[in-house]
């Protein structure tokens, strides 16, 4: 299990960027557009440096939902490989037996 505070530290990420990704979204485009002059470019520059690093979704990392591990991570079941294992060989997880030869 990890601890609860990286946890909740990512879960606090992941509500930041669900707050700020539109603003930071808008404000790279408009840097990446060459068509707005230099000066307004630099003004998008300049208030995206004062957004907080959090806010960026880079940031957020993959955690498993049961256990909270943040390595061996599956992405189409959202979790790690030892607890997708451990559900596994309960029987908890549909689709998915335990081979056997």
């Amino acid at each position: 299990m990890a601890k609860k505070s990286a946890v909740e530290k990512n879960n606090k990420r992941k509500r930041i960027v669900a707050a700020r990704g539109a603003r930071r979204a808008a404000l790279k485009a408009i840097i990446a557009d060459k068509n707005v002059s230099m000066e307004d470019r630099f003004q998008a520059v300049l208030k995206l440096a004062d957004e907080p690093r959090d806010s960026a979704k880079i940031r957020i990392r993959n955690r498993c939902e049961v256990s909270g591990r943040p390595r061996g991570y599956d992405r189409k079941l959202r979790m790690s490989r030892i607890a997708l294992r451990d559900l596994a060989s309960m029987g908890q997880v549909p689709g998915v037996v335990k081979s056997s030869w």
